[in-house]
This record gives structure tokens, C-alpha cells and sequence, in this order.
């Protein structure tokens, strides 16, 4: 029988994972600089960490060191990117814009991994087929979603780029 986790630290990175999603999500939506979005994005952070963490003591799949292994380094490099800025505040103008650009990435690495997860369990289905459409079509929604989502960002939060000033 296949189950969600196989022990403790299965089931804390599972927790975590949920909990990471579901405030990553909630940080796409919410209102940026608010008390609330940072209160928000440090318990994303922390749980991301946990993620992180724990995927490093799951070996089950692949009996060693895996691709999914490869994604939380990845993971963790976007989540660090996305985080030093907020809290160093350098470069100076251009912080702002890498803190959105990397934890949006950050939250929808979150997203494809949650999408492997769940389509590479599907019963006589090709693993590696489902990893590579699943990730594939994550990143290409969100790509797209970028674009879009960017300019909205630069107009209400850094309006020294609406008018032009760089």
C-alpha cells in the first residue's frame, strides 16, 4: 500500500510542505510591505526551510542522492536569492525587484514540486514522463504569469520605474 509518508520525517516534510503552499499562495495575493505579507513571508520561509531540511533525509525513492534532491539545492539557492535583498536591502534600487522575482519563483518551485508529487503517483504512469510534463507546465503557466504579474508589480511598488528613473 502506498502511503503519504513512510515515517517522522515524512510526515514533517509533509506538514511543511502544506504549509509552505498554502502561505506561498497566500503571499502571491495578499498586499506587499504590509506587517501581515512580512509576518507571512517569514513563516514561509521557515517552513521552506524545513522542506529543505527534511528532503535530505529522504532517500526512499531513489535509494540515494536523486533528482528531487537536485530541486531542493535549487529550491533553497531561490529561496536565499530571494531573501538576502529583503534583508540587506542591496543593491540599492534593485533589491525590491529581486526579492519579488526570486520568492515568486521560490513559491512556484513549491508549486511544480507539489505537481510532480502528486502526478508521479498515479498508478502506471510514467515516472520520469509525469515529472517532466508536470514541471514543464508549472514553469511555463508561471513564465507567462511573470510577465504579467511583473509590470503590475513595478507600477505599484517601485514607481521611481513607472516614471522612468532607474
Amino acid at each position: 500500500m502506498h502511503t503519504l509518508f513512510h515515517d517522522w520525517i515524512g510526515f514533517v516534510h509533509l506538514m511543511a510542505s502544506i504549509l509552505a503552499l498554502a502561505s506561498g499562495t497566500q503571499l502571491m495575493w495578499i498586499k506587499k510591505g504590509t506587517k501581515l505579507h512580512k509576518q507571512i513571508g517569514y513563516f514561509y520561509t521557515i517552513h521552506m526551510l524545513i522542506v529543505f531540511l527534511t528532503s535530505f533525509f529522504i532517500y526512499r525513492l531513489f535509494g540515494g542522492f536523486g533528482i528531487f534532491h537536485i530541486a531542493a539545492v535549487a529550491g533553497f539557492l531561490t529561496l536565499l536569492a530571494g531573501m538576502i535583498p529583503v534583508i540587506t536591502k542591496k543593491p540599492k534600487g534593485k533589491w525590491l525587484g529581486l526579492h519579488y522575482s526570486f520568492m515568486y519563483w521560490s513559491v512556484i518551485g513549491l508549486f511544480a514540486a507539489f505537481v510532480s508529487e502528486t502526478l508521479t503517483r498515479i498508478p502506471e504512469t510514467p515516472f520520469y514522463g509525469m515529472l517532466s510534463l508536470s514541471t514543464f507546465g508549472v514553469m511555463l503557466v508561471a513564465a507567462i504569469c511573470f510577465v504579467r504579474l511583473l509590470k503590475r508589480w513595478n507600477k505599484r511598488y517601485m514607481p521611481e520605474k513607472k516614471l522612468g528613473h532607474h
